[in-house]
């Protein structure tokens, strides 16, 4: 077929065998099984365009042990992959007994790469080396993993080497034409890697040889030579060849042509006409410009990410440039890994460290797993994101890690991905390849500062140059933040800061490596701040590791307009803005030692400003998380009090105007000023924070960080002798463990949290916690206890004029009264739930309301106005934007059309509250009640393979969930039948 010909296929269609087999329709991964189909389609791939006979295809996936059937599932085989790739007869033709696979080279990976590779070489020929390199790296670019990786058939075995052999080719000259631009630090690096895969490879020494002369490690290409001849000779009886000994005679002689001549890179880019890559994630912050030295540690953590169990540890002292190493490394590497790149501060080094049920959900989300539909428990988390990066290939940064115990449910499953760690901690009870960072030797230490304030400057001034670094202790951090001071002071020769720091001998002793020498450049640097600069610094320590947005610095110090204080603490690069948060502000924090001498300088502070700092700024909290609530549709758990602010209205205005959005930023600041206000005593504020947040809690879903917030607020609010506190926090967990399914634990804390509430006269917390006791109890299939404890509330809700609860209960009381049969009394309670919704304008609870009374018309045999009454239920939960209860209505409506008989949209209503819940709500119990009612409607229709795939689902799900038995045996029998 011409390339241009794409016949028979679906737009967008492409193929990848430079790793394991798969198939994409645009940015889509086609599933089509990982099994036979796809060793099927290898077979078709490897014959692409020529006829691939069955009885070869039979050989090609069961070698010479085929079954009896051999025949039939090929054929087989090939429907589904016709089905799931939507490959027509032209794509995907029947030839006498054989299949031909004629689809554009421009759509196979493998094509794409040996096309690249040829015009890379061409280009090279051609003397157009930057064309040429620009072709080999994106030909390189394409590869995944093993090519044809898991399949063993000599064919593909052939195949297999024969694109091996193509890349270590193209990579072997990518490298040479880094050298020929003279970047040979850059050079050295991937030549240790392929020097390690190839070791036998002579161009590759030569390359070797050759670039570390150029970077001026004479006696290391010496060593290159003297290894490699010693290989040579042990293990194949051999001597190296004319050319790798002619290079060792010339690097003896020091012969000038070693050195030149070196192309200059041209700034322009071109066109590859290479097919674009999927969209993946890049967390990576951007990498320094100035990084300096490392070619040996930055090669040997390349190396052990690029082979399994691609798993490195990088060590060292603090500010010794651990995550600069880690941050160059992964840029470097990104291309090895094209499914994306995630980075996350574990914040070890903080005094509450970042655990793995914090972070998996964050990982879950960076990998597509949106809304409610990441997993409520850290097993189910660690499961799922094992799940998502068994065939991906990810390279996963984890900065600042302080135990084995926090990363080890973070680690991928298999050596596909790529994981890059840093701590201070050396770790030894971790697999991995260990790179432990000392300070920086002489060379790399002048470099690095002539990179911040200039070559020139510092040649001048050799002596006083060599002088700041000595007082810097040549350590990383230290040389950053004095080279800052110098840059922004132009007009200052170095003798000045020398003679800063030579005021103190005490301070010079100080300034070596480790936490002590940092903490003098410190001491240096605050003192040259304006007395309101120093102070925020100051204040800034009170906070986590978590970046902050710009106007928590005013309020700390009280002075909203805080603007000068923050750009003085970051032109002193004390602070730094590490990125934009969704809403397009920036976010700050400080480096980690930082943070540390900061907190340190706080703790001079007298204890009533500290208080007064954090009062502020938790109440602060507090007002712009009540004033984004008050924008979300009304929530029963809305907690309601005093609150203020010291930023303007308009202010505040700004921040909230997208409340979900501001949530979705700023929940995990929100969880650390709770526990900054907890830590400080302050238990009001905590406790109140807590509860204000739960609203957003519930509308994502996000119980985990809902159990945090009151997990972190409630040892404060009873030290604090807090009774309505505590009885707010008890009733949230309740509601949390209520949705847990945790019956037991959540009746114990509605009824300490209904004790408290009586006590200290708080009548909503009453009510609600009463509420919670009666769901239980209707859960339990006590119906009489559930209409009692719901009538007792409903009491107290009228009785105080909370109308949102009012409804509720109402409703609830309708729902109780239906389960009895009694339903006349259920009409009556649902009508007045309508009637109080609509007076008091809560259209979420008039949906929630429609949505029982539909399952009243249907016990009435009235299907019709139970359709009528759904539909207007879904529309309110849509224009919400409440996914959870749209599925929920979604799977009703498709019961009630299964009531008319119309099967055409039910199965569409079922499919799409499938979708829902599986993207989006992620409730299991649900999504398998779903699942099995569209496999039993396919089993009725005879559609058997469509009712095997949804009871399968089904089971599965099932089977995952406790206390579930029965319906898994019920689901798994109707499968059988299938069977």
């Amino acid at each position: 077929m011409a390339d241009g010909d794409s016949g028979g296929l679906v737009p967008g269609t492409r193929f990848g065998v430079l790793g394991p087999v798969t198939a994409w329709v645009g940015a889509r991964r086609v599933g089509v099984g990982c099994g036979k189909p796809m060793v099927v389609l290898a077979a078709l791939l490897l014959g692409r365009g020529d006829v691939v006979d069955r009885a070869a295809i039979i050989d090609f996936v069961w070698g010479d042990r085929p079954p009896r059937s051999a025949v039939n599932l090929v054929q087989k085989y090939v429907g589904e992959l016709r089905r799931a790739l939507g490959l027509g007869d032209a794509a995907l033709a029947v030839v006498g007994t054989g299949y031909a696979l004629r689809v554009p080279a421009s759509v196979v990976d493998s094509a794409v790469f040996t096309d690249l590779v040829r015009r890379g070489r061409a280009a090279r020929a051609a003397g157009d080396l930057s064309s040429a390199e620009r072709y080999l790296g994106a030909a390189l670019a394409h590869w995944r993993g093993v090519p044809f990786a898991g399949i063993d058939a000599p064919a593909a075995v052939a195949e297999r080497a024969r694109l091996d052999e193509h890349r270590v080719d193209a990579a072997e000259l990518l490298v040479e034409i880094a050298v020929g631009f003279g970047e040979n630090a850059a050079a050295v690096a991937d030549l240790s890697r392929l020097v390690e895969q190839n070791p036998y490879r002579e161009r590759l020494r030569e390359l070797q040889v050759l670039a570390l002369y150029r970077a001026g490690r004479r006696a290391d290409a010496l060593a290159v030579h003297r290894d490699v001849r010693r290989l040579l000779v042990d293990e194949l009886g051999t001597e190296p060849g004319p050319a790798l000994v002619r290079l060792q005679e010339q690097v003896l002689a020091d012969d000038p042509a070693l050195l030149g001549p070196v192309a200059e890179r041209p700034a322009a880019v071109g066109d590859l006409s290479a097919p674009a890559a999927a969209a993946a994630v890049c967390q990576l912050p951007a990498d320094l410009p100035d990084f300096t030295g490392r070619a040996d540690e930055l090669a040997e953590v390349l190396d052990a990410i690029g082979a399994e169990p691609r798993t490195c540890l990088v060590s060292g002292a603090p500010g010794v440039g651990k995550s600069t190493l880690a941050l160059r490394a992964a840029h470097a590497a990104r291309a090895d890994f094209p499914d994306g790149q995630l980075h996350l501060d574990l914040a070890g080094t903080s005094d509450a460290p970042r655990p793995p049920a914090e972070v998996l959900p964050e990982l879950l989300r960076a990998l597509g797993v949106t809304g409610t539909s990441v997993p409520t428990s850290a097993h189910e988390c660690a499961a799922r994101y094992r799940s998502l990066l068994a065939d991906r290939r990810v390279l996963l940064v984890l900065d600042d890690v302080a135990s084995v115990a926090q990363v080890r449910p973070l680690l991928p499953p298999t050596g596909r991905s790529a994981v890059l760690l840093t701590s201070r901690q050396r770790l030894p009870d971790l697999l991995a390849r260990h790179v432990a960072l000392d300070v920086l030797d002489d060379r790399d230490a002048f470099r690095m500062l002539a990179g911040i304030v200039g070559q020139r400057r510092v040649a001048t001034e050799p002596g006083d140059t060599a002088a700041v670094l000595r007082a810097c202790g040549h350590l990383p951090l230290a040389i950053r933040i004095v080279g800052a001071r110098l840059a922004s002071r132009g007009t200052w020769p170095l003798a000045v800061l020398v003679q800063r720091l030579a005021d103190s001998s005490r301070r010079i002793s100080e300034l070596r490596v480790g936490e002590l020498g940092v903490r003098a450049s410190f001491d240096l640097s605050l003192r040259l701040l304006p007395p309101a600069a120093a102070r925020g610094f100051a204040l800034l320590g009170l906070l986590g590791p978590e970046p902050q947005p710009g106007w928590v610095l005013g309020v700390l110090l009280g002075e909203p307009a805080s603007e000068e204080v923050l750009d003085q603490l970051v032109d002193a690069n004390l602070v730094r803005a590490v990125d934009t948060d969704a809403l397009g502000r920036p976010r700050y924090r400080l480096h980690d030692l930082l943070r540390a001498y900061a907190a340190e300088a706080v703790a001079a502070l007298p204890e009533a400003d500290r208080r007064a700092a954090v009062s502020r700024l938790v109440a602060t909290w507090l007002h712009l998380a009540d004033q984004a609530t008050d924008l979300m549709y009304t929530s029963l758990f809305r907690v309601r009090g005093p609150t203020a602010s010291i930023l303007p209205a308009d202010q505040v205005r700004h921040l909230v105007r997208d409340p979900l959005a501001w949530f979705d930023t700023e929940h995990p600041t929100l969880l650390g000023a709770i526990a900054l206000a907890a830590d400080l005593g302050l238990a009001e504020a905590a406790w109140r924070l807590a509860a204000a947040m739960v609203p957003y809690h519930d509308h994502r879903a996000m119980l985990t960080a809902w159990h945090r917030g009151h997990e972190l607020a409630l040892p404060a609010t009873r030290a604090a002798g807090d009774h309505r506190g505590e009885a707010t926090l008890l009733r949230g967990l309740g509601q949390l463990h209520v949705y847990r399914d945790e019956f037991a634990t959540a009746g114990a804390e509605f009824r300490r949290a209904a004790h408290l509430a009586a006590e200290v006269g708080d009548r909503l917390c009453l009510a609600l916690a009463v509420a919670g006791l009666g769901t239980i109890a209707r859960h339990e299939d006590r119906p009489d206890a559930a209409a009692e404890h719901a009538e007792a509330a409903l009491r107290i809700a009228v009785a105080g004029g909370h109308g949102a609860l009012e409804a509720q209960l109402q409703a609830s009381l309708g729902v109780v009264r239906l389960a009895q049969g009694r339903t006349a009394e259920a009409e009556d309670f649902f009508r007045q739930a309508l009637r109080v919704a609509h007076d008091t304008g809560d259209r979420h609870r008039e949906a929630t309301v429609r949505r029982h009374l539909s399952a009243l018309h249907r016990a009435h045999g009235r299907p019709l106005r139970a359709l009528a009454t759904l539909r207007d239920a879904l529309a309110i939960f849509t224009s919400l934007d409440d996914r959870n209860c749209a599925a929920h209505t979604l799977m009703a409506l498709g019961r009630t059309y299964l009531d008319l008989g119309d099967r055409a949209p039910a199965v569409e209503a079922l499919r799409t509250a499938v979708e829902l819940f599986r993207g989006v709500v992620g409730e299991p119990v649900a999504q398998a009640t779903c699942l099995r009612l569209l496999g039993e409607l396919a089993l009725a229709d005879g559609n058997t393979a469509a009712a095997r795939t949804h009871l399968t689902a089904a089971t599965t799900l099932w089977d995952a969930l406790p206390d579930r038995t029965e319906e898994a045996v019920a689901t798994r029998a109707l499968l059988a039948g299938v069977e």
